[in-house]
């Protein structure tokens, strides 16, 4: 009994010593893997989503494309109708009667996209300044807006002549008609771009508001239609804040849709400083802080 009770203690010994793990030993020159490198988030910016949406949302393109649709389906009926104008009385010095045909573009989110310029703003953590603003302009890489380069196209091909206002300064005017050009953009002559500082001899120009330019126009030709992606694109805005902007454009509200034009553009424009009185010298999160005062709860 005592020799069984030996040899299995022997047996449960030795199975024992076996189940045990040998010790892993490391070879000396085995590469120790290197520290994930720290990845920094990105600072948080305004525009992020609004430019996100302009570059990469099918909607976007759906947007400006079936505006300009829209507009060339009104086209032969405004050319065909003698007394349709597109200019508010105040900027009309003369009777349009007999006069040949003319559209008003603006040009920067609405012929033209400049969601790049914008994009490198919102990678650096910078925003909008002449100099920035000024080399991006002479790198003439502004791509068309989807649906523009069509329209422009067909209202050329009927004998409609074509107008550039911006809010560009004049000494900008060789790099952007050579970035219409480009784009393909029919510009007959350099004269059809209206920057900021063109003079208009009889009108007083208010601040970088566009009335003087389109009264320059309507002197010559029957405006058919104006698009751009601002309110003042269409009418001078004589307050720039919400009571005014509404004042402006409500006489006119009938004209959208069939002489005006808006294409969509949530990543600058008048409308943003109208919401915290103009003033930029405010500091970046008071001008959030009043952005947010003007948002809806329905509270």
């Amino acid at each position: 009994m005592r020799r069984s009770l030996l040899v299995s203690a022997l047996v449960l010994a030795l199975a024992g010593c076996q189940s045990a793990p040998a010790p892993r030993v490391a070879p000396e020159a085995a590469p120790q893997p290197a520290a994930a490198p720290a990845v920094e988030s990105p600072a948080a910016h305004d525009n992020l989503n609004a430019l996100a949406w302009m570059q990469a949302a099918e909607e976007y393109r759906l947007a400006t494309g079936q505006t300009y649709r829209a507009a060339l389906a009104q086209l032969d009926r405004a050319i065909k109708t003698p007394d349709w104008d597109a200019l508010v009385p105040s900027e009309r010095a003369n009777p349009p009667d007999g006069l040949p045909p003319a559209v008003i573009f603006d040009i920067d989110e609405t012929v033209l996209d400049n969601s790049p310029y914008q994009a490198r703003l919102l990678r650096d953590g910078g925003f909008y300044e002449e100099t920035t603003w000024d080399a991006w302009v002479r790198e003439e890489k502004a791509q068309p807006i989807p649906g523009a380069l069509e329209f422009a196209r067909a209202a050329a091909a009927r004998g409609v002549t074509l107008f550039y206002v911006s809010n560009r300064a004049v000494h900008l005017d060789e790099p952007t008609l050579a970035n219409l050009r480009a784009a393909g953009f029919p510009v007959d002559d350099n004269t059809r771009f209206l920057g900021l500082g063109h003079f208009v001899e009889g009108c007083e120009q208010i601040g970088t508001e566009k009335g003087c330019r389109r009264q320059l126009i309507g002197r010559t030709h029957r405006v058919l239609m104006q698009f751009g992606d601002q309110i003042g694109d269409m009418v001078t805005i004589e307050a720039n804040n919400p009571a005014g902007r509404q004042a402006a454009l409500e006489p006119y509200l009938g004209w959208f849709g069939e002489r005006w034009w808006v294409l969509p553009n949530p990543t600058y424009g008048s409308w943003e400083p109208a919401l915290f009185n103009n003033a930029w010298s405010l500091p970046e999160a008071e001008r959030r802080r009043l952005k947010y005062q003007a948002l809806d709860y329905a509270e």
